[in-house]
């Protein structure tokens, strides 16, 4: 893999990137964006790129034609030191999902997941909830705990496996501002009649808590967004729970990336879902 090289076109660069980044749907999304917007001059690429190869990329990047990236795994940590700034929210998970390039070349890094989140749940309706669940740990699992510091007004209950997972999330809670308890994997079930349950496991992990869904569930924010619908989430809304997807989020997530890249706003959210829709019809 080499370093991005100027277009010499005029053209305005974004890209994703990630290892592995193949099935990335932001390219899909954002270019979908530019359309809508009328930025025609605007591309976004991905490129596959691992801790050892981001320093070199990141230098190699021209200010004058790239405007930001997006980062997926195993990236948003190893960018913080190459950065200039970064955001509180970005900060509060030590995670950036979203770079910035100023004209001057200066870097900023932010975290569009969290705002992301909150904003897929309001889509939805939920604004505000009781109590919580939380099903897994890493990072998108400490993302749904800083999106819970905005909503949730009482306890957040983490389903982990092992104690050094347990005692991860409940150092995130306390950095947070969240109050956490953690229970292990095996109760993963009791879960499921919380108000709200945010899923942030791994592709068939949760699948066997479908045949557990209660009779009157409240709403599941499953973060997968392939294959879909989950098990777990096709249970959930047969008995008539609220259901957000994992398309939701990286709608929601890359409009805001959009906005920041870009410079234009608001981002137009129904063509890029539009998108992400017809590329998962066509996998």
């Amino acid at each position: 893999m080499t370093g991005p090289q100027p277009t010499g076109t005029g053209q305005y660069r974004a890209a994703v990137l990630g290892s592995p980044i193949a099935h990335s749907l932001s390219p899909v999304l954002h270019r979908a964006a530019y359309a809508a917007l009328g930025l025609d001059d605007w591309r976004y690429d991905r490129f596959e790129v691992d801790e050892v190869a981001l320093p070199g990329f990141v230098a190699g990047l021209d200010p004058v034609q790239w405007a930001g990236l997006s980062l997926t795994m195993p990236l948003k940590r190893a960018v913080i030191p190459l950065l200039d700034d970064v955001t509180d929210t970005a900060a509060s998970v030590e995670a950036v999902n979203t770079v910035v390039l100023d004209r001057d070349g200066r870097l900023r890094g932010d975290n569009t997941d969290i705002p992301g989140m909150i904003a897929a749940l309001a889509e939805h309706g939920v604004t505000s909830v009781p109590s919580a669940a939380v099903l897994g740990a890493g990072a998108t699992a400490s993302s749904a705990l800083a999106a819970l510091a905005r909503i949730c007004t009482g306890e957040v209950t983490a389903y982990v496996r092992g104690r050094a997972r347990a005692k991860e999330m409940a150092r995130w809670g306390e950095r947070l501002g969240v109050a956490v308890r953690t229970a292990d994997w095996s109760a993963a079930a009791d879960a499921l009649t919380e108000p709200l349950v945010i899923a942030t496991t791994p592709a068939g992990a949760a699948d066997h808590l479908a045949a557990a869904v209660p009779t009157a569930p409240g709403t599941l924010f499953d973060v997968l967004y392939e294959p879909w619908p989950t098990p777990l989430a096709a249970a959930w809304a047969a008995r008539g729970g609220l259901v957000a997807g994992g398309l939701d989020l990286l709608v929601h997530q890359a409009v805001l990336q959009v906005e920041q890249h870009t410079g234009r706003a608001p981002g137009p959210l129904p063509a890029m879902r539009a998108a992400g829709e017809a590329a998962l019809a066509d996998r």
